[in-house]
């Protein structure tokens, strides 16, 4: 009888413990959050409301950006491509500073609420400078360079975007992750969705920019098109500040880097000793101190820094020096960040390859026949929206079709290893510039036969910029996954950021290759990347892409191919024991 009364009171608490959310995250009252009113979609679908608006305005002004350097601002090709790759690089390098800034001192929801403010002064600003008579662009039928105060008005304007994208970018989508108990197996696999279905929606955003946006701009003006941009972004605004009450907040824990430099700095002192063979005797954070936060288990990788969790007999009382003795946990989090290293300098081809979609892609559409029907004409900026179509249809049948197919046959939850996701993306990266070289190589032979240079179809490019978006759906949901979970849980604005900078230095990568072939190859007057793009060779400069690729990818595979993910212990709360990349979830 006593032992059915135990059973019955063991399973109401555990429950009541159900009811709540044990991981570390607060109500906006600064209370243990309720599972029931607060988190998982009710509120994510809040934070990508206003990540929509955001990149729906993005997306309209960076495909377009450079029709609108060389069409008003009369600057040629090269020029374009640089000042469209160093505003992007700088617009996806801004979050390292916004990341770091959320992680130790504001918070990622106060980060979101200023940086919606910089963001919204620089659309208005923009807007400004299509209206305002002063600053306005002169009359590009008459005179063949814009005022310099509109010149200095749109780059500040443009420049202010970068400011507001350097908070939201990285607290946005790690905000929207946030609202999923990695402790609790359905919130867990409704995350893994979340980055799925996140991606998604930013391309369902980038289809509106690259589609109606940019017609807009073509068609009417480019005054109009930020003037809807600016209100649509303020209505977001609004909208997010409403499902304040349904968020779960994270506390900041200060500087996240400091615990790493103090690994490293007990790891050096203590590195003549011997590690134990026993992981057990190495120092872990007492049981009365477990309530927050979650613990990491010991792994066998980079040994060395092991060295740090030591407990010296001299020094035991010198515990609370973090200078001198760090816990497992610490350890592991600070091997995390280094073995990001290798994965997030073998991805920069990936924000290379990116990066044309946006440049050459769209010069190679604006050469091009633009012409469906004697009455329809697609802008050159639109055809990126074929690379979102790509995206939108990838991404359902693989969350939707293919994980569940591959969780039966793999047994991981997320039906293939975030690594091995990317790899296939990569591998797409490949094929892409190869049929962009061919496409472009057929395109050069037909301007050459022809006097009319616009004569093969812009429907041609298709097939690139499909592969590009299908790509996307595997290199870069992957690198979201991975930056954000296999980074230290203090530090998930910061591992956002670190994959944005990924696009970012592969935008500026992009435009040092330019600069460094067109000096090479420029040197006899047959540049690969010339005034105009009949008079360049950008076949040339596709393939050297694809063979860069190609052997990133086979360095990337040898980086990843003995991989330790990140362990986490969890209490055994979930009756489906599946493994994430390879290791249980369940204690």
């Amino acid at each position: 009888m006593e032992q059915e009364m135990e059973k019955r009171e063991g399973g109401r608490t555990e429950k009541n413990e159900e009811k709540w959310v044990h991981d570390a995250s607060v109500d906006y009252k600064g209370s243990v959050p309720l599972r029931a009113s607060t988190g998982v979609w009710k509120a994510s679908l809040f934070v990508l409301t206003i990540e929509f608006s955001e990149r729906v305005s993005y997306f309209g002004i960076a495909t377009n950006l450079i029709s609108y350097l060389t069409k008003v601002m009369h600057e040629d090709l090269k020029t374009a491509a640089k000042n469209v790759n160093y505003w992007s690089g700088t617009t996806t390098l801004m979050p390292l500073v916004g990341g770091f800034v959320a992680d130790a001192y504001t918070g990622r929801f106060y980060m979101v609420l200023f940086s919606s403010f910089v963001y919204l002064m620089g659309l208005i600003s923009l807007t400004m400078s299509q209206f305002i008579p002063s600053i306005k662009p002169c009359n590009t039928k008459i005179c063949q360079k814009p005022r310099k105060v509109h010149e200095v008005v749109f780059f500040l304007a443009l420049y202010c975007i970068s400011l507001g994208t350097g908070g939201y970018k990285p607290c946005l989508e790690s905000f929207g992750a946030d609202q999923f108990d990695d402790d609790n197996l359905e919130e867990r696999k409704k995350k893994m969705s979340f980055f799925n279905w996140w991606n998604f929606a930013l391309c369902f955003a980038l289809l509106l920019g690259a589609t109606v946006v940019v017609y807009v701009q073509d068609f009417v003006s480019w005054g109009v098109a930020c003037l809807i941009l600016t209100i649509f972004m303020a209505l977001t605004v609004i909208a997010f500040c409403v499902g304040k009450p349904f968020y779960r907040y994270r506390r900041t824990e200060g500087n996240p880097l400091t615990p790493i430099l103090q690994v490293l700095t007990a790891a050096v002192r203590k590195r003549n000793l011997s590690c134990p063979s026993n992981p057990a005797l190495l120092y872990e954070v007492p049981e009365s101190l477990r309530s927050q936060g979650r613990l990491l288990r010991h792994t066998s990788r980079l040994r060395f820094l092991d060295k740090a969790a030591i407990i010296e007999e001299k020094h035991v009382e010198q515990k609370d020096n973090p200078w001198r003795l760090a816990t497992v946990t610490r350890v592991e989090e600070t091997k995390l960040v280094l073995n990001l290293v290798p994965i997030w300098l073998t991805s920069l081809t990936v924000g290379v390859c990116v990066a044309q979609g946006t440049t050459l892609f769209v010069k190679q559409a604006a050469a091009m026949n633009l012409n469906i029907s004697d009455d329809v004409k697609i802008p050159p900026a639109s055809m990126f929206s074929v690379s979102a179509a790509g995206t939108l249809i990838a991404v359902p049948i693989y969350d939707r079709i293919i994980v569940p197919i591959l969780r039966k046959v793999t047994g991981n939850e997320r039906g293939i290893s975030i690594l091995r996701r990317m790899s296939i993306g990569m591998t797409l990266s490949v094929v892409l510039m190869v049929v962009a070289a061919l496409v472009e190589a057929n395109r050069l032979r037909m301007a050459a036969q022809e006097i009319n240079h616009n004569n093969m179809s812009v429907l041609w490019l298709i097939p690139q910029y499909l592969i590009l978006g299908v790509g996307d759906s595997f290199s870069l949901v992957g690198l979201q996954e991975y930056f954000y979970d296999q980074v230290p849980d203090s530090m998930r604005s910061l591992g956002m950021a670190l994959y944005l900078s990924v696009l970012g230095v592969g935008f500026f990568l992009s435009s040092f290759l330019i600069i460094i072939v067109d000096h090479l190859t420029g040197k006899n007057g047959n540049s690969w990347i010339g005034k105009d793009i009949n008079s360049s060779r950008l076949d040339r400069f596709y393939w050297m892409l694809a063979v860069i690729n190609a052997l990133v990818l086979c360095f990337f595979l040898l980086v990843t191919k003995k991989y330790t993910y990140k362990t986490v212990q969890t209490r055994a709360m979930d009756s489906d024991c599946y493994k994430s990349d390879g290791v249980e979830m369940v204690a």
